[in-house]
């Protein structure tokens, strides 16, 4: 009856530590569904139609709910941080051999000697990290929401299906009209509020995930 208890918990404390696969078509990152676009009311004895009208004066650029926009993905971050410390400390004690009278004070007639102590105290550490990360390429996503101030919502996902797992980016932020391009792309590093995500499943992607076992070993609940 233990032993069975206790293949019962170690196998919930390890259903618990595995991750979840991520799995697409997540409806935070779906194109606004046809039906959600408001569609504004036809004008009565006319042929034109706001809605789907095509203006020959236009730039191209996305500005309606539904729009699509390619954002260039230039991330590259890089950081360096360089810790030393030295510190020194030494005391010494020195005292004279006493005396009365100007005689030099004995017991038993053996002169007090004088007694000296030293002591040195060194203490030195030395820390350094340096990180890199860097993202490029293309991904193309929809306009979800128009603010009131003319700020776009836009958010999106690209999967890649290769022969050995998946490979995905999701990317969601809000973009200025004036910073898109003519060509209706807009830099990666001018989108506010980003959050841009990027992994993969898969078996190659697992052989560079640290098991539980090993994250538990390195963890703060490791005592030793």
């Amino acid at each position: 009856m233990k032993r069975f208890v206790l293949v019962t918990i170690v196998s919930a404390f390890m259903v618990g530590c595995v991750n979840k696969p991520v799995k697409p078509d997540r409806p935070y990152y779906a194109p606004v569904a046809p039906q959600q676009l408001q569609q504004p009311r036809p004008v009565n004895g006319s042929i034109f139609n706001a809605a789907t009208n095509i203006d020959i004066y236009s730039d191209g650029r996305a500005h309606r709910v539904g729009d699509i926009i390619t954002i260039v993905l230039s991330e590259k971050t890089q950081s360096s941080k360089t810790a030393k410390t030295t510190a020194d400390k030494s005391s010494t004690l020195s005292l004279p051999q006493p005396t009365i009278l100007g005689n030099p004070l004995s017991v038993f007639g053996a002169p007090v000697s004088a007694s000296s102590g030293a002591s040195t105290n060194t203490f030195e550490g030395e820390g350094k990290s340096d990180m890199s990360n860097s993202l490029s390429g293309d991904i193309t996503v929809t306009v979800h929401e128009v603010l009131p101030n003319g700020v776009l919502s836009v958010r999106g996902e690209k999967w890649l299906q290769l022969n050995q797992g998946d490979e995905y980016i999701q990317i969601s932020g809000l973009v200025r009209p004036q910073d898109i391009a003519s060509d209706n792309t807009i830099s990666s590093t001018k989108l506010a509020d980003a959050r841009i995500g990027y992994s993969g499943t898969g078996g190659v992607h697992d052989t560079n995930t640290m098991g539980w076992l090993s994250k538990f070993f390195i963890s703060p609940l490791w005592p030793f």
